[in-house]
């Protein structure tokens, strides 16, 4: 599918995610951009070489020059945009999380009537997930018995909507897709029910730490405990009946293409490496693709932070 884009958001990630990898593509071109600030937006536009500023979101949905978005906002303004782009016929890329509700994703897929909306999620389709789908289902170090994803990312500055709770702000909302697709690709969602804790004391009433778990009947269970503080850390374990597999450096082709390893232990300790993939350049190539369900991961992450949530005020 070839792709004209507009960006609802003159931000980094979408420098990172669409316009570099973007730039050795002859099916993606950056058209458009639209800000909160018109003159942050001209600006952006020069550095990056876009022919086209629009004044707000509105018009820029309505640009006959684009057939796709892609919103970079803060995470409460995700549902909105791409329901107003979708009713334009535009193709719709959200930077992840999709939206915060069942009630807002049920509305983007009613609106989604003859265009595709995908999930960006920089880390779907990675070989590792497959490797360890295969590890699974062959049974080669026995059943699965849990899985363990640890990620820290820098305290946010402070003002960020990272630090806000009305606009989707909070540590679980930043982490969640990643561990949710991680484990949907792998383990699989279906069946899954899930429960979180946080005390919500960070700026604002956020959550800078967060508890997740999903348990499935037969006593298998995926965890996440995710948090700010003064380092990056992101590895994800699976712990079978003879044998731990764990991935390192979960976010590392972020950077650049770079190479993956998974690390076994069990009778014997090996390593199986992956070739280098730069992260976006190969979620260009997948974004329509992907055969997992994100209405399954915005299901149990609207319940996770509620039960949260819930558990706070009782």
């Amino acid at each position: 599918m070839r792709l004209d884009l507009g960006l609802i958001g003159a931000t980094r990630i979408a420098e990172r995610a669409i316009i570099a990898p973007a730039r050795n593509r002859a099916d993606v071109t950056v058209h458009a951009v639209a800000a909160s600030d018109p003159a942050r937006a001209r600006e952006f536009a020069a550095r990056n070489g876009i022919e086209r500023v629009h004044d707000n979101y509105d018009s820029l949905v309505r640009d006959p020059g684009i057939n796709a978005v892609y919103i970079s906002l803060h995470n409460s303004a995700h549902h909105e945009w791409a329901v107003r782009a979708a009713t334009q016929g535009k193709h719709v890329i959200v930077e992840k999380p999709l939206c915060l509700t069942m009630s807002e994703y049920a509305a983007i897929k009613e609106a989604a009537n003859g265009v595709e909306v995908a999930e960006a999620i920089p880390t779907a389709g990675h070989p590792w997930q497959a490797a360890v789908r295969q590890m699974i289902d062959t049974g080669e170090f026995g059943g699965l018995r849990r899985v363990h994803t640890r990620i820290q990312f820098l305290t946010p500055a402070d003002g960020t909507y990272r630090t806000r709770p009305e606009l989707g702000g909070g540590i679980f909302f930043d982490c969640a897709s990643y561990w949710l697709q991680a484990v949907q690709s792998t383990v699989g969602l279906r069946g899954a029910t899930g429960s979180g804790e946080s005390a919500f004391d960070g700026p604002n009433g956020t959550d800078t730490s967060f508890h997740a778990a999903l348990r499935w009947d037969d006593g298998r269970e995926a965890t996440l405990d995710c948090s700010v503080g003064p380092k990056h850390t992101a590895e994800i374990e699976f712990f079978f009946e003879t044998a731990s597999v764990r991935l390192r450096n979960l976010f590392r082709p972020t950077t650049a293409a770079l190479p993956l390893n998974l690390s076994i232990k069990g009778a014997r300790t090996e390593i199986r490496s992956f070739p280098p993939i730069d992260y976006y350049e190969a979620q260009l190539d997948q974004l329509f693709t992907s055969p997992d369900s994100p209405g399954e991961r915005i299901a149990l992450l609207a319940g996770i932070h509620a039960t949260a949530r819930g558990a706070l005020v009782r």
